[in-house]
């Protein structure tokens, strides 16, 4: 373990009311209008520490009390395959995930690494709580490994159709424990599971979207690719199930335009989903702050035909003061759509130009790129990032035994809050 404290505050966005973080705040204080809240580091300007830091070369926009071991970082270079393939100019890719010829080292081969590096060095070495964290699979797979390779006790609530995404190049500690949501159900059951936990008091609830670290984490793809590139990209690809990664990419944007180094662009957000699952995209079509409504089984049905089940999240932090929908509207972007075949038109694309498998939700976000260069959207000397969430899994798998994390308890789809509850007390960590 690495000694790093860094100072910060936490803002509303909402009021821009300061206020110190008491130690796991994820709401504004005294405040009833709903509003993410957001660290505001002590040093303005971002000094890079060393790679062999991983993660936490980024510290100083980290919100984080210690650095735990095994981290890596994402890792942006400047695109000649793809970007000769579609006639780019000034094409970088952020890869996170496992190619370790460019230096990129994540064992769970996507970027939700850097969420959980960044939440868990966020808590007190000396909490006795469980932390608890729901998850359409990748996220899962990263706070497993975290926590199990520091000691961390983790609570984690999965759709049992997602938990072949559960796997890992050894068996995990004891201190992590999975439950899920029968098969037939989606990442909205699981988040219910993991909400009825959190009413327990040995469960504390990890936060999601409104946890600062969570979103800090993530941003340091945006990090990566700034201080690569030298200034703020144009525009920004990545697929969103929740859409805090481009919250977060936002918000260091805003912080890089402070610190007055990198230029004052704000880069368009480009994010996108997959067909037919795309509430996001219904919203910022319609120009509406709130989702606009869908049955829960049609929902469902949405979800199992989409190949990219990571971005399955019915009820995204999209209408809240500070989530995407602001994001958006101050950056400026579009919501794009990408089928499943041309997502895989375009991973195959990815492979053949650039030398390394991704996964689909990372391909939606090449394929809307792709259909944005035809349609003369983004032109040959755009400055573009493309967000590769998630890669290297394939040849990860191949070169390494799998062990996979089995359910302790599976429940039926709206169960009863006294049977989870005293399920969840039978378990002992």
């Amino acid at each position: 373990m690495i000694d790093i404290h860094t100072t910060y505050n936490l803002m509303s966005v909402a009021t821009g009311n300061v206020f110190k973080d008491k130690g796991w705040d994820l709401d504004p204080e005294n405040e009833k209008t709903a509003s993410l809240i957001r660290a505001i580091y002590d040093k303005p300007q971002l000094n890079l520490k060393n790679n062999s830091y991983g993660l936490y070369k980024f510290s100083d926009w980290l919100p984080i009390k210690r650095a735990l071991m095994g981290s890596s970082s994402p890792i942006t270079y400047k695109s000649k395959g793809l970007a000769k393939y579609l006639k780019l100019n000034n094409l970088y890719i952020t890869f996170s995930g496992y190619w370790p010829e460019i230096g990129a080292t994540m064992k769970t081969c996507s970027f939700k690494e850097t969420e959980a590096f960044s939440v868990c060095g966020r808590i007190n070495s000396n909490e006795k709580r469980i932390l608890v964290v729901a998850s359409a699979g990748n996220t899962a797979r990263a706070f497993a490994q975290v926590c199990s390779e520091n000691n961390i006790p983790l609570l984690l609530s999965v759709p049992e159709d997602n938990i072949n995404a559960l796997w890992f190049d050894k068996p995990l500690n004891d201190c992590v424990k999975l439950i899920c949501s029968k098969s037939g159900s989606d990442y909205f059951d699981a988040i219910h599971l993991s909400n009825i936990a959190c009413q327990m008091s040995k469960f504390y609830a990890e936060g999601g979207a409104k946890n600062v670290a969570r979103r800090d984490g993530m941003g340091t793809t945006m990090l990566s690719a700034t201080t690569t590139i030298g200034e703020i990209p144009e525009y920004y690809f990545q697929a969103v199930g929740s859409g805090t990664g481009a919250i977060a990419a936002w918000e260091a944007n805003l912080r890089f335009i402070e610190d007055g180094r990198f230029g004052n662009r704000k880069m368009n957000l480009m994010v996108s989903q997959n067909y037919p699952f795309k509430p996001i995209y219904d919203a910022w079509k319609a120009n509406s702050r709130e989702l606009l409504p869908i049955n829960d089984d049609e929902a469902r049905k949405q979800v199992e035909i989409i190949d990219a089940k990571v971005l399955s999240n019915r009820k995204p932090p999209y209408g809240i003061i500070g989530g995407l929908f602001d994001a958006m509207k101050d950056a400026g972007g579009d919501v794009l759509l990408s089928t499943n075949e041309e997502a895989k038109e375009a991973a195959t694309l990815f492979e053949k130009t650039e030398g390394i498998d991704i996964h689909p939700a990372a391909a939606v976000a090449t394929a809307t790129l792709i259909n944005e260069v035809k349609n003369k959207t983004i032109l040959e000397d755009s400055l573009i990032m493309l967000n590769i969430t998630g890669g290297g899994e394939q040849r990860f798998k191949d070169e390494n035994e799998l062990f996979y994390l089995k359910p302790s308890l599976v429940f039926d789809m709206n169960p009863k809050e006294e049977d989870v509850k005293k399920k969840l007390n039978g378990l002992s960590w």
